[in-house]
């Protein structure tokens, strides 16, 4: 298989959702894409099934944050400090989506680990939420306010989150790899009660954590995206076809 590397920088909401999920349109059927990328402005996107009522836009709007919906599943994330990865690829019976998924989160921990050893210490969540019930409570309106079944928490706290959709028989994976804590502003944009706010704003606090908040100094986001890579190319056992932009 023939795999790529996209880096395309910083964009809007709607250029980064609709570039992965025309990457897993014309992907084939004997190649990959695994692409690095970032959000300008900042972006709230929800689920592909959530209600965008859920957002004060007009809010949004006023400190020049963007909102989209993602052709994945889950709850609302505030993009911002961090880097988004995605990942198109075929499946099949010998290599299912949840082998991809769990082998995906994988390859991220290795490019985490040559970033900075401390983060050698992430790991994989090994049990899946009770998503029915998670969904009927407050912090089910918050993507980080859980950790998915193969997504990568260190010391229990969720610092990338990711999620997946088949198309036929491709799959898209995409996620974000938390770098500042800006996220965490996420429930001063919901629409719910003040009190409500600050129950999530404690649940995130407490949920999550970022690799600034981890190593106590910034990110050097250069460095961390060529780790990344190199850390997808170990885990796979792969060599990248280096590829600018494959739909110009």
């Amino acid at each position: 298989m023939v795999w790529h590397l996209i880096e395309t920088g910083a964009n809007t909401g709607k250029y980064n959702m609709d570039y992965d999920i025309e990457l897993a349109r014309k992907c084939g059927g004997d190649e990959g894409y695994f692409r690095l990328y970032t959000w300008n402005p900042y972006c709230i996107s929800l689920g592909a099934n959530q209600n965008i009522n859920e957002i004060d836009l007009e809010k949004a709007s006023a400190d020049s944050i963007d909102c989209v919906h993602r052709p994945t599943g889950g709850r609302a994330i505030l993009h911002a400090e961090e880097i988004t990865y995605s990942a198109v690829l075929p499946y099949s019976a010998s290599y299912s989506a949840k082998d991809i998924y769990a082998n995906i989160s994988i390859a991220l921990l290795e490019g985490l680990k040559l970033y900075n050893p401390l983060l050698g210490e992430a790991e994989l969540e090994g049990v899946q939420p009770n998503f029915p019930d998670l969904l009927k409570s407050p912090s089910g309106m918050l993507c980080f306010a859980s950790t998915a079944k193969s997504e990568i928490k260190y010391k229990g706290k969720k610092l990338v989150g990711s999620a997946q959709r088949k198309m036929e028989k491709i799959v898209l994976q995409h996620g974000s790899i938390l770098c500042g804590t800006f996220h965490r502003k996420l429930p001063g944009y919901l629409v719910c009660s003040d009190a409500e706010k600050n129950i999530l704003t404690d649940e995130l606090n407490g949920k999550t954590t970022e690799i600034e908040t981890i190593l106590n100094e910034p990110v050097d986001y250069s460095r961390l995206s060529k780790c990344l890579v190199e850390g997808f190319e170990k885990h796979f056992k792969i060599k990248f076809n280096n590829t600018i932009s494959v739909l110009q």
